[in-house]
């Protein structure tokens, strides 16, 4: 009784005020799957509408999870071919998609079994936000292309795994409606666009409902060759909730036509003006453009490649770390997302001088198979497996990873 007290609580601070739209109906297909208790608060989570046939998933359950690299194979049997090809796809030939995994490799681990440190204390701390462990969601498009409650179910299970979620622009659901559907911190992620006139009004939505901070990114001033949506004729379901009448759609030749692309130290300087928020850039590769980037005002550099989506061939971003770490040298936090898949990763990257690391496709598939619930899961999956490994490593705080030399 106790725990279903604690579900029905956390469940109705998760859904506080949720905006409905003539877009997104009121009722979610409830399954054996769902708990009694989260079954009754079914009407208040959206259901995205399809076109052409497009099927996500509907299932809102806890994941059993051995690892979350076998967690994409099971993602693959839910999520149709076209969305499916479009998530887990990258630029080229892939090797930066499988760099970003194989660079983490080269780093080891070593044991420290005599420190008498006890149990581990994963809490950290980013622009003033308080989060269970440095682990946090990364900006994703689309992601009613995995599941009927799209980034309404992404915001519940970040919320309840007491970490930030960034929202993309191209979200299948507004900003507006994402921040009303659960609790917890949130940025808003900006695709710069051509029209100033269109950035100014994101920025200052996204600081109206909420946002604690703007991600800025970078890399996308034109669109990697993703050969798998070719292959698949793939075409986006859905229209993209932040940029209706906008003249997107949900045609995403029409959207990445919209990208600027320039973006330079100014760029960041009018985010600054406009929103009034912390900026982080996000896309950053090189120590010369986070120096540049701090210098015009970003209050944290995100080091990222787009999980592999942009330009084939560049290096890792575990690889890219210790340089940039090194020219930022703690002025701000840094964050380091694309390829993060084991506790260990997490691990040797804040070993390696990032501070926060971003979770990204692992999530969109636990979204998949499982809603919210499939959200939390990977998190708290990751969360553990972190936890094991500091304290197999002699590790009790993040500050101690920090102070820890890979071999």
């Amino acid at each position: 009784m106790i725990e279903q007290e604690k579900e029905k609580k956390m469940i109705n601070d998760s859904r506080r005020g949720f905006l409905k739209s003539a877009a997104i109906g009121s009722a979610l297909v409830v399954g054996a799957e769902m708990s009694p208790i989260a079954a009754a608060f079914a009407d208040e989570i959206p259901k995205v509408t399809y076109t052409g046939g497009y099927k996500a998933g509907t299932a809102v359950q806890e994941l059993e999870l051995l690892d979350l690299v076998e967690i994409e194979q099971r993602a693959a049997k839910v999520i149709p071919k076209g969305g499916f090809g479009y998530i887990a796809g990258g630029a080229g030939d892939e090797w930066t998609l499988r760099e970003n995994r194989a660079a983490f490799e080269r780093k080891q681990i070593t044991p420290r079994v005599l420190t008498g440190k006890g149990a581990v204390d994963l809490r950290a701390e980013i622009l003033g936000i308080s989060i269970a462990s440095p682990i946090i969601v990364c900006p994703m498009g689309g992601q009613g292309l995995a599941h009927v409650t799209a980034e309404a179910g992404m915001a519940m299970g970040a919320a309840a795994g007491n970490t930030i979620m960034a929202l993309s622009t191209v979200s299948t659901l507004s900003m507006e409606q994402v921040a009303a559907a659960a609790g917890g911190p949130k940025w808003f992620q900006l695709y710069l666009q051509t029209d100033d006139g269109v950035n100014r009004d994101l920025l200052r939505r996204a600081k109206a409902a909420g946002y604690k901070a703007i991600v800025l990114t970078v890399d996308s001033t034109a669109t990697g060759n993703r050969e798998a949506d070719a292959r698949n004729n793939f075409t986006f379901p859905l229209p993209f909730g932040n940029l209706v009448g906008k003249g997107s759609g949900g045609n995403i030749h029409a959207l990445n036509a919209s990208f600027a692309q320039k973006i330079d130290a100014k760029a960041i300087e009018f985010v600054l003006t406009e929103s009034g928020l912390p900026v982080i850039v996000k896309g950053i590769s090189s120590p010369d453009d986070a120096l540049l980037a701090i210098r015009a005002g970003a209050s944290a550099i995100q080091i990222s490649n787009h999980g592999g989506r942009q330009l084939d061939g560049s290096p890792a971003t575990f690889t890219v770390l210790p340089a940039v770490a090194k020219a930022v040298d703690r002025k701000v936090p840094i964050i380091l997302d694309s390829g993060i898949r084991r506790g260990q990763d997490v691990f040797k990257a804040l070993a390696s001088g990032a501070d926060i690391v971003g979770l990204g496709r692992p999530a969109y598939y636990g979204l998949a198979l499982g809603g919210w619930k499939g959200v939390h899961s990977v998190l708290k999956f990751l969360n553990r497996e972190l936890s094991m490994v500091m304290q197999l490593a002699g590790a009790q705080t993040v500050e101690d990873i920090k102070r820890t030399n890979l071999a």
